[in-house]
């Protein structure tokens, strides 16, 4: 067989599928008989690309926040004045289902004609039962609407609701006492998530969603360490995290306990770059650790409004120091273990998902090279066509029958 090169790219290859599992991949002189074939013309294939970081579903923009911070305002003092993360709150609470749906749904249509085939959404812009478990409802909607796998995060501990000001562990009693168990009884969510700043949760409170979190069976994830190392990573690797998030400021102990976890750290360089960030998440230290490191939009309305995964991959390579090889990875299989979706997605080798992707490119190198391209020639779910050439219509989604 022909041995895989840089990127496990293999020059003259085949890919087979069975309805939706991979039976073979590599070397097209040892590729099985087939009963239909399809020539792609040299192209390149990739598995599909996964995003795993995400709060897609929210209500209005954050335009003028943004405005604010071009002229001097910062993060934490935008979120202190009502800003921030609360001014997405009351527009998300006051969008009804419908909405919230049509408005989610243009944003992942995007990221599908971009190569996502699996994409984590978070809850977390509703910050009451009532609004926590429409987003994840719509989660849900979404997945049955469009040609994507959404794994649902509950992230109900994403700042302190107003209505609790001053209450905060009142707060972390509702989302131990009611918000998990209704979202656990109605399989609304895949995870739990909490971000652990000095601005929202404490590391204790933090201790103590994650704690009610494993009595119900769900896996967490942090985000950790954005604006302060507040020992988040540390904290994500005491409780086995799928991933810890962020990460600008965690410390080599932080890193190391990543480490010994099997956590993945994924880095969100749209909202390094957004926020003008002047101290980058500690790449080489995790690399040097042998921390997976995942790449992720955080398509967001205030930090991060990045619909492009290309794009990321290209922020990574020119803000991070990642290589192209590290950053298709950090979207592929990396991403798909911060996921815990190891096993049957993120590398194309038989016996997992027929999820990949044809580009348009000659090399990989390419896909994070061009700034705003999509050269997305054909994407597939599970084995199905499901995107057609970005020049074809504007990017059409296209289930086939």
């Amino acid at each position: 067989m022909t041995r895989a090169g840089p990127y496990g790219l293999i020059a003259d290859a085949a890919l087979a599928f069975d309805g939706e599992t991979i039976v073979f991949a590599g070397a097209r002189a040892d590729a099985p008989v087939a009963d239909r074939t399809l020539d792609l013309g040299g192209r390149l294939v990739t598995p599909g690309l996964i995003d795993a970081h995400t709060h897609l579903i929210f209500g209005g923009n954050r335009a003028q926040e943004w405005e604010q911070r071009l002229l001097g305002a910062d993060y934490a003092e935008i979120a202190r004045n009502g800003g921030g993360i609360l001014s997405t709150v009351r527009a998300t609470r006051a969008a009804g289902y419908e909405r919230l749906l049509q408005s989610a749904h243009g944003r992942l249509a995007t990221l599908c004609a971009h190569g996502v085939t699996t994409v984590e959404i978070k809850s977390g812009y509703g910050l009451d039962v009532e609004t926590e478990v429409r987003m994840l409802r719509i989660a849900r909607d979404l997945a049955r609407r469009l040609p994507v796998d959404v794994h649902a995060t509950f992230l109900g501990a994403h700042t302190i609701p107003p209505e609790f000001a001053a209450m905060s562990d009142r707060y972390v009693d509702l989302i131990c006492d009611e918000m998990l168990p209704l979202v656990v009884s109605e399989r609304l969510a895949d995870a739990v998530d909490a971000f652990c700043e000095t601005i929202a949760f404490s590391p204790a409170q933090t201790e103590r969603i994650f704690t009610r979190a494993a009595s119900l069976g769900l896996p967490v994830k942090l985000h950790a360490d954005q604006l302060a190392d507040g020992g988040g990573a540390e904290l994500a690797a005491r409780f086995g995290a799928l991933s810890a998030d962020h990460l600008e400021y965690t410390s080599a102990a932080g890193i190391a306990a990543l480490a010994r976890a099997g956590t993945v750290a994924v880095v969100l360089p749209g909202a390094f770059y957004f926020l003008r960030e002047g101290h980058p998440p500690p790449i080489a230290a995790l690399r040097a650790a042998g921390v997976p490191i995942a790449i992720a939009t955080d398509c967001n309305p205030g930090t991060s409004p990045l619909v492009s995964p290309l794009l990321a991959l290209n922020l990574a390579c020119t803000l991070l120091r990642f290589t192209p090889e590290e950053a298709l990875r950090g979207m592929t299989c990396d991403a798909a273990q911060a996921l815990g979706v190891q096993r049957d997605r993120g590398t194309l080798e038989a016996g997992k998902l027929a999820d990949f992707v044809v580009w348009d490119v000659e090399h990989p190198a390419e896909l994070a090279y061009a700034l705003g391209a999509n050269p997305c020639h054909a994407a597939y779910k599970r084995g199905r066509h499901v995107v057609a050439s970005a020049n074809d219509e504007g990017n059409a989604i296209r289930p086939s029958a």
